[in-house]
């Protein structure tokens, strides 16, 4: 596939060049409707050579579906190709610049040769970081660059929470990088609505929670972008009725903050250091301080000065993981490629997170899929038993997984086993029995445990012990673990003791009804 694919691009770059040979068309005479077309069929390439390197993620990870969507893609640059020799306005300079740009990873990938040694300047006027991330189009991302470059100093505080976040932290950066990739589609779109730079929205939750949607700090913050509960409540997040509460959902969570962040647009302008300021330590401290600096930036010493300790770290931090975000290759980083492509699957038989975990494997990812299945479905707890018909928010990747591995056969009963197990039943006393003195004489020898008492005659069998009818809890055990004890079905047993769906919090010491149960 690589061969017909390098061959394919050789055909059309060779094509393109001939074109743009045969091609002088004088600049001025270009009409406006002509640059527009122009313009339309250049976006074109560009979507389409998104299209191209995400199918090459797709194939490296075995993805069938890679083989038709390289093949597709590269068609839709054949036929922008083939319109831009009859449009007036059209850069063919520009659409063999993309050519090159996919002739190079192609060679660079049969070559083994990674990203990190790839031509770090790239092509003139275009990001060598163009498909991270994989979902954005070159020219937006080029777009949100320039922005974010104007908005931002990189000064030597940001340079040294750049030098943390490549040395000491850069596992968090790079578990941030894929843990966002899987959320982009759910967390991305509100700040694009709002104006805002997605690489802030990756900088905040990178430094708030690594993005894990269930981080919950000792102050009370909660969520991807650790919303305090009152600041949550102000912007519709927090409880909803069921017992889930909103901060943890990685939407909802980003819309309230592209609202917030735009309030503090609204008060500081495009000053993003007093932005990050307000949702670090207070919006009212930060719009005292702004206030009160008359124009002065948030570097300046005095007011610097005026912000915690927390604050001046938080700041340059959130600005330089956004900034590596925007330019990986600058400083040899090479964020994990994956296969984040939002697809559902639903259970054929039960089981919770942590079983799934178990029986869809690595996948072709480094930490298999715990924390991705977490983030995309934050209102069910990991331990929580999950019955047939369930919906799960995923990938595609993890959806024809789970249909090879956890329906049926001995990696899904191995998970099941595993899951299920319960530490407690392998509490055995074994071993002689010790007979206490009770008169000062020094005690007998040990016995074993068949001569240690006078067995005694023989009686009939007693009745079998009528089923318990309560349960109580023990620490750590869940409904789903309970349910599976006692032969329940965990809705039943749910609505036998009130407890709201879909987390079922239960309390240690808690009796419950065993209603609906066959053990």
């Amino acid at each position: 596939m690589r061969d017909s694919v390098s061959t394919t691009l050789r055909l059309g770059a060779l094509a393109l060049a001939l074109a743009l040979a045969a091609m002088a068309t004088d600049a001025n005479a270009q009409s406006r409707r002509d640059r527009e077309a122009g313009e339309a069929l250049n976006q074109r390439m560009l979507d389409a050579e998104g299209r191209y390197r995400q199918a090459l993620v797709q194939i490296a990870n075995d993805d069938p579906a890679g083989i038709d969507a390289s093949n597709a893609a590269l068609e839709d640059m054949e036929d922008v190709m083939l319109a831009c020799e009859k449009q007036r306005g059209c850069s063919v300079p520009q659409l063999l610049t993309t050519y090159k740009r996919l002739l190079k990873s192609d060679a660079d990938a049969q070559a083994g040769q990674g990203p990190e040694d790839a031509d770090v300047d790239g092509a003139e006027g275009t990001l060598p970081t163009a498909d991270v991330p994989a979902a954005a189009s070159a020219s937006a991302l080029l777009a949100e660059d320039e922005r974010f470059k104007r908005m931002v100093q990189l000064n030597p505080a940001v340079q040294a929470s750049i030098r943390r976040w490549l040395t000491d932290m850069r596992v968090s950066l790079m578990t941030s990088h894929e843990n966002y990739q899987y959320m982009q589609h759910l967390m991305s779109p509100a700040f694009k609505r709002s104006g805002l730079p997605e690489a802030l929205l990756f900088g905040i939750m990178a430094k708030e929670s690594n993005g894990r949607v269930h981080a919950r700090s000792r102050a009370g913050a909660a969520g991807p972008l650790q919303f305090m509960p009152a600041t949550g409540r102000r912007f519709g997040l927090g409880p909803d009725g069921t017992g889930f509460d909103t901060r943890y959902d990685p939407r909802l969570s980003a819309d309230a903050a592209a609202v917030y962040l735009n309030e503090r647009f609204a008060q500081h302008g495009n000053e993003i250091e007093y932005w990050l300021a307000g949702y670090n330590g207070g919006e009212g401290r930060a719009l005292r301080v702004y206030r009160e600096a008359a124009g002065r930036s948030f570097w300046d010493p005095d007011v610097y000065n005026q912000f915690p300790a927390e604050t001046k770290d938080y700041v340059p931090m959130v600005i330089a993981a956004a900034w590596l975000y925007l330019h990986p290759q600058e400083y040899g980083l090479t964020f994990p490629k994956i296969d984040t492509r939002p697809a559902t699957f639903t259970l054929e038989r039960p089981a919770s997170i942590y079983e799934l975990t178990i029986c869809l494997g690595n996948g072709n990812t480094r930490d298999g899929y715990m924390r991705a299945l977490r983030n995309l479905n934050p209102s069910y707890e990991a331990e929580s038993l999950l019955p047939v018909g369930t919906t799960l928010a995923g990938t595609t990747r993890m959806a024809s997984l789970y249909k090879r591995w956890c329906v049926r056969g001995e990696r899904a009963d191995l998970a099941a086993e595993l899951v299920n197990s319960d530490p407690r039943a392998a509490i055995v006393r074994t071993g002689a029995i010790e007979v206490l003195s009770t008169d000062g004489d020094p005690p007998p020898a040990a016995l074993p445990p068949s001569a240690a008492a006078p067995r005694p005659p023989e009686a009939a069998p007693a009745p079998a012990p009528a089923p318990a009818r309560t349960h109580r809890v023990a620490r750590g055990e869940t409904l789903g673990s309970i349910a599976q004890r006692y032969g329940c079905d965990v809705p039943v047993l749910a609505r036998a003791n009130g407890l709201r769906a879909p987390a079922y919090a239960l309390r240690q010491g808690q009796s419950l009804k065993l209603e609906g149960c066959s053990r």
